[in-house]
């Protein structure tokens, strides 16, 4: 990392500090997040904000990061959709579909010619780090915590590239963010948060493989805590015939915070499994 990627860095930060701060200031009855019985938390919260965290990535544009500008731009695009689906819930049908069509986009743009075969399964891998990404965002400082851990290992693999300037730039603006959100949570995520930050997870995970950053499977490893818990919750629940697009608490972190854990153990405990997934990641990275 070079110090124009740091400064960057440290902008982020800022900007999304500071944004958090005019949300809770300005915004705080807006788009309220109200407790029920699938819920973690016991009054309403704003869940406004990913609006900081994308506020703090902007600041990658401006540091050698704009090359990457479709995958953020379509990030854009889906926390647009996801902030209307917050204020009054849009079909999922629509939901997925707006997944499917931005991660084939990417797929397209970085990674034609290809067969279709991988395509397809390239496009579904992206849409479910999209989606899961907004399952896991349901306990505080979880979801702030693997991006700035998952991120950051990113950053740490791409090197000096454009790359880990984005990635730098996405983990300390969740860091700034994960300031607030960190157990007693005083604003979440949102839709608008979450699903822009699985979305990114899994398309610059495909720009770094396209660019030799690293082999497909290690941006599998970062996010393992996340893509685990989802996908067995999910085959579970389809197992039994359930509706697995419907809201539930049988998440295993959902489980823990149940638990004598609560909300701050099983942070510090995913914390745990998430750094030692990016370290075995970084770890067996090949050399450059």
């Amino acid at each position: 990392m070079n110090g124009l990627q740091l400064g960057a860095a440290g902008a982020a930060f800022a900007i999304a500090f500071a944004a958090v701060q005019v949300l809770l200031v300005r915004f705080a009855r807006f788009a309220l997040d109200h407790p029920n019985e699938r819920s973690s938390h016991a009054s309403p919260v704003p869940r406004t904000g990913g609006l900081a965290v994308l506020a703090g990535t902007a600041a990658a544009l401006f540091a050698g990061g704009a090359e990457l500008w479709l995958p953020l731009a379509l990030a854009l695009g889906l926390a647009a959709l996801s902030f209307a689906d917050d204020l009054k819930p849009l079909p999922a049908g629509a939901r997925l579909a707006a997944h499917l069509a931005a991660a084939a986009i990417v797929v397209w743009y970085y990674l034609a010619p290809i067969y279709l075969w991988q395509a397809a399964l390239l496009v579904v891998g992206v849409a479910w780090l999209t989606n899961l990404y907004n399952f896991m965002d349901g306990s505080d400082g979880l979801a702030g915590g693997m991006s700035v851990i998952g991120f950051g290992a990113y950053a740490l693999a791409a090197g000096a590239s454009p790359l880990a300037t984005v990635s730098l730039c996405i983990a300390a603006a969740a860091g700034a963010f994960l300031v607030f959100n960190f157990h007693p949570a005083r604003i979440f995520l949102g839709d608008v948060g979450s699903i822009p930050l699985g979305f990114l997870a899994g398309a610059l995970g495909l720009v770094g493989w396209r660019g030799d950053a690293w082999p497909l499977w290690f941006p599998l490893l970062v996010f393992a805590p996340f893509i685990a818990d989802a996908t067995v919750t999910l085959a579970r629940r389809a197992a039994r015939g359930e509706r697995v697009w419907q809201a539930h608490r049988e998440h295993y972190y959902q489980r823990l915070v149940r638990s004598r854990l609560g909300h701050r153990g099983t942070a510090a405990l995913a914390y745990v499994a998430m750094g030692l997934c990016a370290a075995a990641a970084l770890w067996r990275l090949p050399p450059a």
